[in-house]
């Protein structure tokens, strides 16, 4: 019997601009793992035991949605774990959900507490289908329903605005908020509300979750011959100490003691599909 199986799937043209990746995780050994801020909302679906995260007191939701989240989780189950899980760009789920993302922020909760019919709909599905296969491809037929209804001429040019920003932060996650405003044509106080609206989290608070992730992504290189001043100025932060502090909010280790601990990996700025 296979003890571990976890899968990525690519999902269809259409939806790329939208999904990042689905993956599967299956297992009938104890679970316990320790979990960083990605930079991405999710929708999880648990089809055997939900994981308890002890930092939240409560366990998962057997249909979990997960949003933008600024502290590490410890994520335990005692066995037979089968995950379907759909990882968003950072600034989509809106327009799936139809309800402002910053109401999840910091939050895991369950997919049936919403008034979506359909959202209810499509885990009575999955719940129902024992095929991996079927249940992604159940899962894109109701993405793909959503964006029929969702993306109105508004919507498209709002998701515009704020993927160029977050693109930009990317990039540069030193920039500052009153620059992102200027490049997308709004005033700082529009750009605010609509880029928490869509991403579950303030324009400087996500800037801080990139520079993380890109410290993540150095350190699965990391060597001796590299050093954290050098890593702190790649990632834009003012100097080391800034860096190990940020790190250890997010990570809840130090740099160096992160990687005794575990093998580093940027879920944000790593592309496994």
């Amino acid at each position: 019997m296979i003890q571990e199986d976890f899968r990525f799937y690519k999902p269809c043209k259409l939806l790329q601009p939208y999904i990042r990746y689905y993956w599967v995780f299956k297992s009938n050994q104890p679970l316990n793992t320790l979990t960083f801020p990605i930079g991405c909302p999710q929708i999880i679906f648990h089809k055997q035991t939900p994981l308890y995260i002890p930092e939240l007191k409560t366990s998962q939701s057997e249909f979990s949605i997960s949003g933008q989240v600024n502290y590490p989780s410890h994520l335990y189950a005692d066995g037979n774990v089968e995950m379907i899980v759909v990882v968003f760009q950072p600034y989509v789920l809106k327009a799936f959900l139809n309800m402002p993302i910053s109401l999840l922020h910091n939050q895991e909760i369950s997919g049936y507490d919403l008034e979506n019919a359909k959202l209810k709909q499509l885990a009575a599905q999955i719940f129902n289908y024992e095929d991996t296969n079927s249940c992604i491809t159940i899962i894109e037929q109701w993405l793909l329903s959503r964006i029929i209804d969702a993306l109105t001429s508004k919507t498209t040019c709002n998701l515009k605005r704020i993927a160029s920003a977050v693109q930009q932060l990317f990039t540069m996650p030193t920039i500052s908020v009153t620059e992102l405003a200027s490049t997308v044509c709004l005033s700082k106080k529009q750009f605010e509300r609509l880029f928490n609206e869509l991403v579950g989290a303030n324009p400087k608070e996500y800037a801080r979750i990139v520079r993380f992730q890109k410290s993540l992504k150095l350190l699965q290189h990391y060597t001796e011959d590299a050093n954290l001043a050098q890593i702190a100025y790649q990632c834009g932060y003012a100097d080391q100490s800034h860096f190990i502090r940020e790190f250890k909010q997010f990570s809840g280790y130090t740099p160096l003691s992160l990687l005794n601990v575990c093998k580093p990996y940027s879920d944000l700025f790593n592309n496994p599909i």
